[in-house]
């Protein structure tokens, strides 16, 4: 982030703040304009609290909300300066030093990630796993799924070209199934690996389908390295520019070269749309007749529009939370009828019937290339296209395309680069198989809006993720392989595409202890928006959570939101006909490979240790690096979950430039 991105911010309350909190919040800010810190150092919010006389923060919920966000803005580089009135709060700059941006963003991470690591249930999850139990006859622990990096160098070094060294296989995770060799849960041994990655744990709205990759040549399997398959982000202008499926894209494609398949695609998704909304209530409210649906009208539009409106604000102003989680999972018409989704049927229907009154006169009775090529040339029905396309990309986004929100490997095996073993084996026909398996079955959403059963695809075509740093990333970098290693032709190549970045954009930078503090105060502000974090109200309830709050206290959500952070985007295609089968305009995907797994991973395995283990595992960096990682106690070994020191219990000397020294 650059000055030209974020202008400088006045830090003042809003008039509902009384004199005590003004003052309390000046000083505070007087502090932080004369601060020096110690970016290595995490700056402990209640030392500063109490250097600037700020007490009781419960019964001052907007102070408490500024001052945290300050707090947390400034412990991730943006600066307060003096002003002869009001203090500014900058942004950071970007260091174009690699190694210097690379710490900046670890520290961001760490903020959360060490808050969770405090917390009293982490911390007894985190004992219990390396504390163990008995099984099998023997006390297991998660210490026997680490695999000592000596006793790997050294096997590796007695025979370099030994196929059963490292057994890798793909294990795939659900919420009840237990390993045999030690006991423990699998969920619960991805979730102990997880918390050794830099950011926090947290779970993903959506789908999601765990992974483990482990090791059949040691004795409980060790476990290589760990990957998520989950629900995308919905929109990436970098990404959707990529596929082509994008609007912009799609249109211009179109106006090019209209066909008669397009045509017929155009209609079926006007009449598909009508048919998986639930009307049999707005019908018996008189809201609609039988035949507006066929012919219908102006006015029929604005009353569904309007029943859409009214029907939100009653979710978000009398929903009782708990009668909506009471419902049965699969009672699709109570679904329906809840406010929540009654406002979003009567919105689809109406914007539906409108695009069907604009673009049905050229599409029937019969759709084709010709009468396309017309609604094109006229400006409001190529608005209704551009639509018919949006909604078709957000029906489709989460099912035919997912993407890798956890991917790597654990100590030793990440120092031999096997972090480009588990993204290959994330996208292998295994995983994928047990994906199709996994989600082959009825659509929360898509029912919840038709009031019975919807089954939407589950035949992966695409699979994206990020970097975790900007400037790069070791572990997609030149990740390609032949096609045949998975079934497929040989002279075609798979593999990670740099596809853009993605936007700097987020609330990565605040921790829970300010969230929690900016929801408290949006909602004691009387904010008739209530974010509810129930599935089917919208895309990131934390996002929308801080977004409210920051609102609340006068502030702009879209420069505080920036983090700062921009991350490369990366793809792999695994079918030929992407986005014709990612819209649904191809009705089966043509993949690359064979989709049937032939094995557990063994094939892809076998290309990633003549490609890049053995290479790595030559080398005598690499093998000091592995041997680092010890299980003889005290276990020092790069896998364990580095749990942060007890802030509160160490000398303020220890803390980020303790105010008092100010």
């Amino acid at each position: 982030m650059t000055g030209k991105d974020t202008k400088s911010i006045p830090l003042t309350l809003p008039a509902a703040a009384s004199a005590s909190e003004r003052r309390a919040f000046t000083r505070l800010c007087r502090l932080l304009v004369h601060a020096h810190l110690d970016p290595e150092v995490q700056m402990n919010p209640s030392i500063w609290f109490r250097a600037a006389g700020i007490r009781d923060l419960y019964n001052k919920p907007l102070l408490a909300a500024a001052a945290r966000t300050v707090l947390d803005l400034v412990d991730q580089g943006w600066t307060v300066r003096g002003d002869k009135q009001v203090p500014l709060l900058s942004p950071p700059h970007v260091d174009g030093d690699r190694d210097t941006e690379k710490a900046r963003v670890r520290r961001q991470e760490h903020l959360r990630r060490d808050a969770q690591l405090r917390q009293p249930s982490v911390r007894r999850f985190i004992e219990g796993m390396e504390h163990g139990h008995p099984h099998g006859g023997h006390l297991v622990s998660i210490f026997n799924l680490m695999r000592d990096g000596r006793e790997l160098a050294d096997a590796l070094e007695a025979d370099p070209r030994a196929t059963h060294t490292i057994q890798p296989y793909v294990q795939i995770v659900d919420g009840t199934s237990t390993c045999e060799l030690t006991g423990f849960k699998l969920h619960d041994i991805w979730r102990y690996f997880r918390h050794t990655w830099s950011n926090a744990y947290s779970t993903v709205p959506g789908r999601s389908m765990p992974i483990l990759i482990r090791d059949a040549a040691t004795e409980y399997h060790s476990v290589i390295g760990l990957a998520a398959i989950s629900s995308p982000i919905v929109q990436i202008a970098d990404r959707d520019g990529w596929l082509q499926w994008d609007t912009k894209h799609f249109v211009e494609a179109l106006q090019a070269n209209p066909t008669d398949k397009i045509a017929r695609w155009l209609a079926h998704r006007i009449q598909a749309q009508c048919s998986e909304i639930y009307v049999d209530d707005l019908l018996r409210d008189g809201l609609l007749q039988p035949n507006d649906l066929k012919n219908p009208t102006q006015d029929v539009i604005a009353r569904l529009r309007a029943d859409a409106k009214r029907h939100r604000a009653k979710h978000y102003q009398g929903t009782r939370i708990s009668k909506i989680r009471s419902i049965e999972s699969d009672a699709w018409v109570a679904r329906a009828e809840t406010d929540l989704f009654r406002s979003k049927r009567s919105a689809l229907l109406a914007e539906t019937l409108e695009v069907q009154g604009v673009l049905g006169t050229y599409l029937t009775p019969r759709p084709t290339a010709m009468g396309l090529r017309r609604a094109l040339d006229d400006p409001k029905a190529k608005v209704q296209i551009g639509r018919l396309v949006r909604h078709a990309r957000g029906e489709r986004v989460g099912t035919v395309i997912a993407d890798l929100t956890v991917c790597g490997a654990i100590a030793p095996y990440s120092s031999l680069a096997a972090g480009k073993l588990v993204g290959a084996l994330a996208v292998s026909p295994i995983t994928l198989a047990a994906y199709r398996a996994k989600y082959s079955r009825p659509s929360e959403i898509a029912s919840a809006m038709a009031g019975r059963p919807i089954t939407r695809d589950a035949r992966l075509a695409f699979v994206g993720t990020t970097s975790l740093y900007g400037t790069g990333s070791s572990q997609y970098n030149r990740l390609f392989w032949p096609a045949s290693v998975m079934g497929g032709a040989g002279d075609v190549r798979m593999g990670f595409y740099e596809l853009g970045h993605s936007r700097s954009f987020g609330t990565s930078h605040f921790s829970d202890a300010t969230v929690q503090a900016l929801v408290r105060l949006s909602e004691l502000s009387g904010d008739r928006i209530r974010v509810n974090s129930i599935f089917g109200e919208g895309v990131s309830p934390r996002l929308r959570k801080v977004r409210l709050g920051l609102a609340a206290l006068g502030w702009p959500t879209n420069e505080l939101l920036r983090h700062g952070r921009k991350r490369i985007l990366y793809g792999v295609p695994l079918v030929e006909n992407l986005r014709d089968f990612a819209l649904g305009i191809d009705p089966d995907p043509v993949y690359l490979f064979d989709p049937e797994p032939r094995d557990t991973g063994e094939s892809v395995a076998q290309w990633w240790l003549e490609r890049w283990g053995r290479r790595r595992a030559a080398q005598e960096r690499v093998q000091e690096n592995m041997r680092q990682n010890s299980l003889v106690r005290p276990v020092r070994h790069g896998a364990r979950v580095p749990l942060p020191k007890d802030d509160e219990a160490l000398p303020d000397s220890t803390t980020r430039a303790a105010p008092h020294e100010i």
